[in-house]
């Protein structure tokens, strides 16, 4: 079967980590995020997958390749101009089978794209959309279903009486919960993978922007949409928090993933050419040639990538830190992103949601937190910054 994956955007959420690498090949833990769509794709037996992409394309592709390492056929097809979610799908029309995947490449999830499948063929639905509660859904469209599973309506954006229980929580990663679909109310949201038949195109008019979710799916509301709702897991990877979000759900196992399989039942991976002198605490990844110094601490909930060094009393907690980066001694790091190739002087504290874009060079003494982002290649010299 075939599926297309829309990654035409810019990742501006993300920067300064899209800065200089396109979004779909951010690292995160231990490969390429959309490494992650493409495993799950291959293991539902979807073996041919077209890529609609628009920023930094080559780049995507050079890193991909031609699907191979994952088992699939893959292909690559460039927007002119930005034409949103169905213009994105009609621009790729001439390589598309009678039936298909679409999907959002923004997410990190492992919902059963086999039972959705089989969902759609039973009720011979013309697109079929998998649903996700969430806990608090008032910043999402909602979906109502009938009893067949059929769309209903939709609700953009609802106020906390029109949804299940208020707004009960924060939690953005969808894990077990309950969906409701009783009465008026529910907390289910589109969670971007959708079966369509090819005759969806039809109400897709050619070379303009064109939603998928505001001008096509009302359309079919009575003809043919249904709706799969799921209690898997489910992630919109699209900010720096949900991003170290999604790298500690992967380190403890809360989503289904090859990298899972390396951790195995200690929750570690380790690499036989890293020198881990220092404490290392799982869940925690460390790669190729990292150095973690004598009197260091890392971990719970850390990926240091290859070639990292990190300072004797140094310590390192919720945080990823990227290929090359050196980390001086005592310093502090936590719920923070580095960026590859950056130099961290000695005493100085990072934490707060913070971000450093690729090359960033902080000395000695800095303080940076607040969810600050520097972006790549900015210096700043000892003690400029006590944030």
């Amino acid at each position: 079967m075939q599926a297309v994956i829309l990654v035409g955007g810019e990742g501006t959420r993300l920067r300064p980590l899209t800065s200089t690498v396109p979004k779909p090949v951010v690292p995160l833990v231990d490969r390429p995020f959309i490494s992650y769509m493409l495993e799950w794709l291959c293991s539902h037996g979807i073996d041919d997958v077209i890529m609609s992409c628009g920023f930094l394309a080559t780049s995507v592709r050079n890193v991909l390749g031609d699907g191979s390492a994952y088992g699939i056929r893959l292909r690559f097809v460039e927007e002119p101009d930005p034409r949103g979610t169905a213009g994105a799908l009609k621009f790729a029309e001439s390589m598309l089978d009678e039936r298909f995947l679409m999907l959002n490449g923004d997410v990190l999830t492992d919902i059963d794209l086999s039972e959705q499948i089989a969902q759609h063929e039973r009720t011979s639905a013309t697109a079929t959309l998998a649903l996700v509660p969430v806990d608090d859904p008032s910043a999402y469209g909602l979906v109502h279903l009938e009893d067949d599973r059929s769309v209903r309506d939709f609700v953009e954006k609802p106020s906390s009486d029109r949804v299940e229980g208020g707004a009960a929580g924060r939690r953005l990663a969808s894990r077990g919960g309950r969906a409701s679909v009783s009465g008026e109310y529910t907390n289910l949201i589109s969670a971007g993978a959708y079966v369509l038949e090819r005759k969806v195109l039809e109400l897709v008019p050619p070379d303009r922007n064109v939603s998928i979710e505001r001008e096509v799916w009302p359309q079919l509301i009575g003809a043919g949409l249904y709706g799969f709702p799921s209690e898997s897991y489910w992630l919109d990877i699209g900010t720096p928090a949900r991003y170290l979000q999604g790298t500690f759900d992967i380190l403890e196992g809360n989503v289904s993933t090859a990298v899972g399989e390396r951790l195995g039942d200690s929750y570690m991976a380790v690499s036989p050419s890293a020198d881990v002198r220092g404490r290392a605490i799982p869940p925690a990844v460390i790669e190729a040639g990292a150095i973690v110094a004598e009197g260091a601490h890392v971990g719970s909930l850390v990926v240091l990538g290859h070639d990292v060094r990190i300072g004797s009393g140094s310590s390192i907690e919720r945080a990823v830190i990227l290929n090359g980066t050196h980390i001086g001694e005592n310093c502090t790091l936590r719920d923070c992103i580095i960026a590859a190739g950056c130099r961290i002087g000695a005493g100085t504290h990072i934490g707060e949601g913070a971000v450093l874009g690729e090359g960033v060079t902080i000395g000695a003494g800095n303080v940076i937190a607040g969810g600050a982002r520097i972006f790549p290649g900015v210096e700043l010299p000892d003690g400029a910054i006590r944030f």
